[in-house]
């Protein structure tokens, strides 16, 4: 069967002998070739030079690049023109917003122009009158100034407070005691009439002046320590709680509601006289409070250090301070002076 696969034009003896191969015989002669051994991969580009005898040899160093003075990034000769979007184009939502919030930010900044500048027209205290707390159209304004937290020291602020809360109920008892004496007076009990007409008095003097002779002295001594106001403040305050155990027994005719008038009134009408009632425990319940805030104050009063001598003292020195007392003592010294000269005269011409 081999004979059937080989070559029947090949050369018998090239097919028994290997060595006749050409690329064996090419392999084995030297003809111009060197061996591996002989094989140099930088011959071709490595260029030496054999130097001369004696002479040290030298490497050639390539000199140095000098660096391009041209910038890295082109820099353009114009400047491009200016983003101007078109009318067609209409902006994104959040640069609307954006838009939005300037025109805000610009109209809440020309308000506040216009109000710094309206106070600057405007002659502004700080510390004006801010009570009682009328309308701007009323034709009568505020009389007095109230701050707590910038006039009264911390620790004495709600002592203070107490005061002024204190007064607004007796404020308010009075009125109620008018209308209590005005259902008496329709009852027809008694001498009602009179209580009635009393008891308007009384609202109409007695709120006003509680606040002006009692309130007012006792913010003014613990705003600045005076213990004038102090003792001015324990005397009204003292003859008040008097004045209100008598409004709270209620004798007929006085102008008050009071345990007698009242439980005169409640065999008579018995609604009328549980208001009446009411009104009287209200007096009660006042009198009590108030007798609690004098020795609240008192005890207060003995810590700040101030004395009767320190009373004096301001009311001297207040009193001298006075325009009108100056005022009236120097009118009063210029009429003495003018009548004795005229005296004196007289008498010389007499003489």
């Amino acid at each position: 069967m081999s004979d059937f696969d080989s070559n029947p034009f090949a050369d018998p003896e090239a097919t028994a002998n290997p060595w006749q191969d050409p690329s064996v015989q090419q392999a084995t002669s030297g003809g111009g070739q060197r061996g591996l051994d002989e094989f140099n991969p930088f011959e071709g580009n490595a260029q030496t030079t054999k130097p001369t005898s004696g002479a040290k040899t030298t490497p050639v160093v390539p000199p140095p690049r000098k660096p391009d003075p041209s910038p890295a990034v082109m820099m353009p000769t114009e400047e491009p023109p200016a983003y101007t979007p078109s009318a067609a184009q209409p902006p994104p939502p959040a640069q609307d917003d954006l838009l939005r919030r300037q025109e805000e930010l610009e109209r809440k900044a020309a308000e506040l122009q216009r109000r710094e500048n309206e106070m600057k027209n405007i002659n502004y205290n700080p510390r004006a009158n801010n009570w009682p707390p009328l309308p701007e159209k009323c034709p009568v304004g505020p009389c007095f100034y109230q701050d707590f937290a910038v006039d009264i020291p911390l620790e004495f602020q709600r002592t203070v407070k107490m005061c002024y809360y204190l007064w607004m109920c007796y404020a308010c008892l009075l009125g109620l005691n008018m209308l209590g004496a005005l259902a008496c007076f329709c009852t027809g009990y008694g001498d009602c009439g009179i209580t009635f007409g009393i008891s308007i008095v009384y609202f109409l003097l007695f709120a006003p002046c509680s606040f002006v002779c009692w309130y007012r002295p006792v913010y003014k001594a613990f705003r600045s320590d005076s213990s004038f106001n102090f003792f001015l403040f324990f005397f009204i305050f003292f003859c008040q709680i008097c004045t209100t155990i008598i409004f709270a027994i209620g004798i007929p005719g006085w102008g008050t509601c009071g345990w007698v008038l009242s439980l005169g009134v409640v065999q008579k009408n018995l609604g009328v006289g549980l208001l009446m009632l009411i009104i009287t425990l209200g007096f009660c319940a006042h009198a009590c409070i108030s007798a609690y805030l004098l020795k609240r104050v008192h005890s207060l009063y003995r810590t700040t250090g101030a004395s009767f001598a320190k009373a004096q003292q301001e009311f001297a020195s207040s009193v001298t301070s006075n325009p009108t007392v100056q005022d009236a003592t120097r009118n009063a010294v210029s009429g003495a002076v003018s009548g004795a000269v005229s005296g004196g005269g007289t008498s010389g011409n007499r003489m």
